[in-house]
């Protein structure tokens, strides 16, 4: 196979992507039905150009195309609609900032996310996730999306400020975190711009719900510079006490501010998210759950299970990986060129678009055999090997790559273990669902019913 560095080497097939209109191009299929679009066009060809609005945006949908943007990110910068959109949110963090500015911040938010700080933050997630097992009340359906979403925000709060937290601090976060990442993806997908100016409900429901955020924020950065406890462990503390190696600088206040608003928005509901695609996907695949029930019996023995059990529950971690495959949270981001380039053969000037979908990638049958299908083993180390480099993308790539990628599997090991433990997930007859595409890509509500083992 060749790689990201030989991409001339081979002839690459151009398409124009169909079902453009005049003026919005193909706005109204991404508005629509953003899935199915986009899956429907490697068929065209390896570099697929559509129209949002005026601007033409080049999809890659060939891997090697995918890891010649993701590694060259000087080239391939941060941009596009969405974070133009997202920065008055999220503010200079990692996910919105320029290429300079985010080789820095990386330097300096990189110690927080070491191995012996996430084994300090796995402490957090151990009593939550034993918290939330034995929290159900047996043969009761649940929302197991809002049971996620309260583990995940619970998990990362106390990770990030470990403080006991009051219970409402947590709550606002739960309350406010949904409308913030549902009006940020309203507000993406509108080539006009003129939908957040109007005067609508859901418009200052997104407005408070941002403000009350970030004075939880602010209010937990000031707590933490009146006191004098030192080093809690905690990843605010972390980000305090961070030095950037070739500058001997240190993060300002904003700084500090912008980087907790873009963990709690990156790390709550996409953890989340694919916690829940996990429990619907096993209560449709009795021979997986039984394998994962199995497992969690054989390393865990009915206790729950601790930070040093998660090399041992290596199928735990294929189930995760799979519901990743399947339903990547992060299932669509953006670059855009700082300077004229050329990919896949084709010229393009600065300040083009390209659309990078994971979920194009996951769900292509050259890449993935029977990409529809949940089948955990194949992370087993001898069938990932067939897999093509740079064709599995759930935490992204490049320099760029998501930050808190450990963290979030061994969240997730954790929590599939610690509830699968005790309970078996039960779907409900009838019940459907199918993939809401936000900023993550979510289910919406799943209603389970858990049964005692």
């Amino acid at each position: 196979m060749r790689t990201a560095q030989q991409p001339a080497t081979r002839h690459w097939r151009h398409a124009v992507a169909p079902g453009g209109l005049p003026l919005v191009g193909h706005a109204l299929l991404m508005a629509r039905k953003p899935l199915q679009f986009l899956a429907s066009l490697p068929a065209h060809g390896d570099l697929v150009e559509l129209r949002l609005g005026p601007r033409p945006v080049y999809l890659p949908c060939h891997p090697e195309l995918i890891q010649q943007v993701l590694v060259n990110a000087r080239v391939y910068d941060t941009g596009g609609p969405v974070k133009e959109k997202a920065k008055p949110i999220l503010g200079n963090g990692l996910i919105t900032s320029d290429w300079a500015d985010h080789r820095r911040q990386r330097r300096l938010v990189q110690p927080a996310f070491h191995t012996a700080r996430i084994a300090k933050y796995a402490e957090v997630m151990e009593r939550e996730c034993e918290a939330e097992s034995t929290a159900w009340t047996a043969r009761q359906p649940i929302d197991v999306s809002h049971e996620m979403l309260a583990l995940t925000a619970r998990v990362t709060a106390r990770a990030l400020f470990s403080t006991d937290m009051a219970p409402h601090a947590v709550a606002e976060i739960q309350h406010c975190l949904p409308i913030v990442v549902e009006g940020a993806y309203r507000q993406a997908i509108d080539p006009t711009g003129l939908l957040a100016k109007l005067p609508l409900a859901a418009n200052r429901r997104f407005d408070d719900a941002l403000a009350r955020l970030n004075q939880l924020i602010d209010r937990m950065i000031d707590d933490y510079k009146a006191s004098d406890d030192g080093d809690r462990g905690d990843v605010l503390s972390a980000l305090f006490a961070a030095q950037d190696d070739e500058t001997g600088g240190t993060m300002s206040d904003q700084e500090i501010h912008d980087q907790v608003m873009t963990l709690l928005l990156a790390g709550i509901e996409t953890t989340a998210s694919a916690l829940t695609w996990a429990w619907f996907l096993l209560g449709r695949n009795p021979l997986a759950e039984a394998a994962l029930h199995a497992e969690v019996d054989e390393v865990l023995g009915g206790r729950a299970p601790r930070y040093a059990d998660v090399p041992r529950l290596a199928y735990t971690q294929r189930v995760f990986s799979e519901a990743l495959r399947l339903f990547p949270p992060a299932w669509l981001f953006t670059r855009t060129t700082t300077e004229t380039t050329e990919l896949g053969g084709r010229r393009l000037p600065p300040a083009s678009d390209v659309l990078i979908s994971p979920y194009v990638l996951h769900r292509d049958p050259a890449l993935f055999p029977r990409p529809d299908s949940f089948d955990p083993d194949r992370w087993l180390p001898e069938r990932a090997k067939e897999v093509t480099r740079g064709s599995y993308l759930p935490f992204g790539g490049g320099s760029r790559k998501c930050i808190g990628d450990v963290f979030g599997m061994t969240e997730a090991t954790l929590a599939l273990a610690a509830i699968a433990g005790r309970w078996r997930m039960r779907p409900i007859p009838g019940t459907k669902i199918r993939p809401r595409p936000q900023m993550s890509l979510t289910a919406g509500p799943l209603r389970m019913i858990p049964e005692p083992r």
